[in-house]
């Protein structure tokens, strides 16, 4: 098992050594018993001797619940620290992907980061568990049995020590085979994942353009693939068990043959015959848990390494250890700037951009889809960083800045709004988390979102449900804003925000912003020309660079695509009047 993924293991530590130890202790127990039972019969009932017979019989109940009393500990143990290994992995995980910066996140589909989490940490628990108590018990077993068989027949001990490395090499062979199907199944199950997540996510567009069967379809495709890569590899694990059997029945008839000749020689007895079956049966039983553990641990490998490519990712963004940690204003500075999304050498989204914002200021970002709107506030925050030049806040690199204290300062309602599972006062409070109901009411007034709040009977105690889906877009929206002025930041960064409300709410939100937060830096994208026309600066963004900037009434006279924009949308609400 991967050495760095056994660090998670940390105060399991205990459980993990002792279950081996109570292992080993079971298994002795068991390896005398049917020593036990051979003196019973060549001892006890050869000479009828009833004394002999009890001492001995209270003797393997003794031994026997000594057994199951090992047996029962380690398998508790085994069972908290596999679970607690588990426990450990998935806390590690989900920790490492909150450090992920956006380009880490990139790197991952949803989907497969939730197998990661579910299914591959579930594997890898299993064969932990197989490995500290199966794993550790064949061996010993094994070894015992062996030397108990040697003591009483040499011959019968070599076809055992014959039969195990046959035996193992053909079981092992089998495991080897499935492995490959079993990589593969796990590579579908992120798909298989991705599918159901959309179909569920997306419910109401699927309702709505009737595609239900169409979904269907691709369901039943991608889960035909998982059962077939499934059956094929269960198809060769499956002759684990008539090879084991065939053995097992091959070698006990060779041994009666051995042990009855021996019998008529005079050279052993029939406990002792019946004994070597008992260590034989042991023996190859072992081989057997051995090659389950083996097929587990092959799954488990999988797993593993799914596992470490997520803790192996080196975070894009770290603080330094002189990171800066107090944002001074919210100037905002852009010198020559490109960035890709694929690093150096890639497509450029943003080409040698030059702006300069101060503190203050309301700035409108406008322009078409995929002219770089949202890639270029994406780098104030830092949720990406510049591919060249740099992005100052405050007149700091970035960069320089510790991430929290940073983005504390920098509030962000990005395109697509998220709300969690939990009330209005919860969600809001993400903006601060130790804001009273007051601060929480003021700032959805703000936002212009008290009014619909005021209308659900439960008012701010009304629990949002997954994905916010009962709340509309604009109310979505609203609650973002408002979540985003809870942090009082010196610059407030708005996405494409008020796309889903009328313009005569957004002319209030604009408003108040203007009144209430007059020393944050607010930058609005907005497809509407009315909610950035009154902003200080507005920037016209064009193929990733700045094809404008100015105020409304200079770039109506300066920049073509402004005035397009503008005349387009003022000539079709007056036609629409």
């Amino acid at each position: 098992m991967n050495r760095k993924l056994l660090r998670s293991v940390r105060e399991y530590k205990r459980q993990t050594i002792l279950t081996p130890v109570l292992v080993a202790l079971e298994v002795l127990m068991e390896v005398i018993i049917p020593l036990l039972m051979a003196n019973i019969i060549d001892v006890g009932i050869e000479q009828g001797d009833m004394g002999y017979i009890i001492r001995l019989g209270l003797l393997l109940v003794v031994l026997a619940m000594a057994a199951l009393v090992f047996g029962a500990k380690a398998g508790q143990l085994a069972a908290i620290a596999s679970a607690g290994y588990a426990k450990n992995l998935r806390h590690d995980i989900f920790y490492k992907v909150q450090d992920f910066s956006f380009g880490n996140i990139d790197h991952f589909s949803t989907s497969g980061l939730v197998t990661r989490l579910t299914t591959d940490i579930t594997n890898v628990q299993m064969a932990y568990m197989f490995s500290i108590r199966l794993l550790a018990r064949a061996p010993i077993m094994i070894i015992l049995s062996l030397i108990m068989t040697m003591t009483i027949s040499v011959p019968i001990a070599l076809l055992l020590l014959v039969t195990i490395p046959v035996l193992g090499g053909v079981l092992i062979y089998i495991a080897k085979k499935a492995h490959p199907h079993f990589i593969q199944v796990f590579d579908e199950y992120d798909v298989l994942n991705n599918t159901v997540q959309e179909n569920v996510n997306a419910a109401r567009v699927v309702k709505a353009y009737v595609r239900e069967e169409h979904e269907k379809e691709k369901f039943g495709k991608i889960s035909t693939i998982v059962f077939d890569l499934f059956t094929k590899a269960e198809k060769i694990v499956a002759w684990n068990s008539p090879i084991m059997q065939f053995t097992v029945y091959a070698v006990v008839l060779i041994m009666v043959l051995i042990g009855g000749k021996s019998i008529i020689g005079g050279t052993m007895l029939t406990g002792e015959l019946t004994s070597v079956i008992v260590y034989a049966i042991q023996i190859l039983s072992s081989l057997m848990m051995v090659t389950f553990v083996f097929v587990q641990i092959m799954i488990a490998e999988a797993s593993t390494d799914r596992i470490s490519e997520v803790l192996d990712e080196v975070p894009e963004m770290e603080d330094a250890a002189d990171a800066v940690a107090d944002v001074p204003n919210g100037d905002i500075d852009f010198e020559h700037v490109n960035f890709s999304y694929s690093g150096e050498g890639g497509n450029l989204s943003l080409k040698d951009v030059n702006l300069h914002i101060k503190s203050g200021q309301i700035v409108g970002i406008i322009g078409g889809t995929g002219s770089a709107k949202s890639t270029l506030v994406q780098l104030i925050p830092r949720l990406y960083d510049v591919t060249e030049g740099s992005v100052k806040v405050g007149g700091i690199d970035v960069r320089k800045y510790n991430l929290k204290a940073l983005r504390d300062q920098v509030s962000v309602v990005l395109q697509k709004n998220v709300l969690f599972t939990g009330s209005i006062y919860e969600n809001v409070r993400w903006g601060d988390e130790n804001a009273s109901d007051e601060e929480v009411q003021r700032v959805c007034k703000l936002a212009q979102a008290d009014g619909f709040i005021q209308e659900f009977p439960a008012k701010y105690e009304t629990m949002i449900v997954e994905g916010g889906n009962n709340v509309s877009g604009g109310q979505k929206q609203r609650l973002c804003i408002a979540r985003a002025l809870l942090k009082k930041p010196k610059i407030l960064i708005l996405d494409d925000s008020t796309s889903a409300v009328d313009t005569k709410t957004d002319a209030l939100i604009r408003q108040a912003f203007r009144e209430e937060i007059p020393d944050t830096t607010k930058i609005i994208i907005a497809q509407r020309v009315s909610s950035v026309e009154d902003a200080d600066v507005i920037i016209v963004m064009e193929n990733g660079e700045i094809n404008g900037i100015g105020t409304s009434e200079e770039l109506l006279k300066t920049n073509k695509i402004y005035r397009e924009v503008y005349e387009s949308q003022v000539k079709g609400d007056a036609d629409n009047e």
